[in-house]
């Protein structure tokens, strides 16, 4: 492994913050009218950054990425389809997923934010960051974009750090109230990424049972945690300390990305939780505590979160926790749901 700049000493840096005006640009609305992923939800969290002085983060502009960096997780194909399509003018790709002709600039910039973000990170300019562009990712696999998403902007950044940057662990927290299914199956057969999700039960894409921990050589580095529709902070905040966290440590990452959707918010239209902006601030504690534990860096990418006003408020407590602010609260372990994941997940972490 190349040597890697020690981060311990930079956790105290400013928050870096990356966006670009193509991120308002694509509108499957244009396509879908009603259509929930709106370019306002960019517009709702940096409305509100500006009104907080962007938290003193340094805001960056977002490079697109390279087709060869798209190619470090999706094939050729998958590219070449994307760039053609809305070459043509856009159109759906299915029931939920539509692109216009800005939609490919769009996710080019998305994946080069996340991708940007992490050279960062690993040279030890900063010790967090936050990937603030659209469209999302998680749910785009290798050969198919799916749920909103184009290009799976996390994953092509943590395959970027492991192959090019020098970094042999990832860790990937998924806290977006749908299953991160297209990230779980780009790294579903290694023991070099650990992903991990939190998500309602029963949701779109229907993956992420609790007994999916991987396969082959990655039996294991999957964590699935599924809770009930109605589930709050006590119910994700406990599976996130007693499960993913003991996990999370074992494992030792060098990088820990977090793969940040908000629609597990209470006033979400597509989810039925019940967290609030406290509670993703509590999550976003936890992990950039275990983080720097370990002398890791943390960058968030955003996902989904469908509410305005729930946007403006989670994003901003998030990047303020990953700056420093707040204490991780501990919480009592929630008995039924906790203990129930922790049963399959204990069989290959020490928790």
């Amino acid at each position: 492994m190349r040597p890697r700049p020690d981060v311990r000493d930079h956790h105290a840096s400013h928050v870096l913050y990356f966006r670009h005006p193509s991120s308002l640009d694509h509108d499957p609305a244009a396509l879908s009218p009603d259509h929930p992923d709106s370019p306002t939800r960019v517009l709702a969290i940096e409305a509100a950054l500006r009104q907080a002085d962007w938290l003193g983060c340094q805001p960056r502009s977002a490079p697109a990425a390279t087709e060869r960096e798209l190619q470090l997780v999706h094939s050729p194909a998958h590219v070449h389809h994307l760039r053609e399509l809305c070459a043509r003018g856009g159109g759906p790709i299915d029931a939920d997923t539509y692109v216009g002709e800005a939609s490919y600039v769009a996710a080019l910039h998305a994946a080069g934010g996340a991708c940007e973000m992490v050279r960062s990170l690993v040279s030890g300019e900063a010790g967090s960051a936050f990937s603030g562009l659209r469209p999302a990712g998680h749910h785009a696999e290798p050969d198919q974009a799916m749920g909103f998403c184009l290009f799976n902007n996390v994953a092509i950044a943590a395959e970027l750090a492991i192959r090019e940057l020098g970094v042999e662990r990832v860790l990937i927290v998924d806290w977006d109230v749908h299953h991160g299914n297209g990230t779980a199956e780009v790294f579903r057969r290694r023991s070099d990424v650990l992903c991990a999700s939190i998500h309602q039960a029963g949701l779109f894409p229907g993956t992420g049972a609790v007994s999916d921990a991987g396969s082959g050589d990655g039996l294991g580095y999957t964590i699935n945690a599924p809770v009930p529709p109605g589930s709050g902070e006590e119910v994700w905040l406990s599976v996130l300390e007693y499960v993913v966290l003991p996990a999370a440590l074992e494992f030792a990452p060098q990088l820990v990305l977090v793969s940040a959707g908000f629609d597990a918010h209470r006033d979400d239209p597509l989810g039925d939780c019940l967290l609030e902006a406290g509670s993703f601030a509590q999550m976003a504690c936890h992990v950039r505590d275990m983080a720097r534990a370990l002398g890791a860096p943390v960058g968030a990418v955003l996902e989904g979160g469908y509410d305005l006003a729930a946007l403006a408020e989670c994003v901003p407590a998030t990047i303020a926790a990953l700056d420093g602010a707040g204490v991780a609260e501990s919480i009592a372990p929630d008995p039924l749901v906790t203990s129930r994941v922790a049963a399959h997940v204990g069989h290959y972490w020490e928790l």
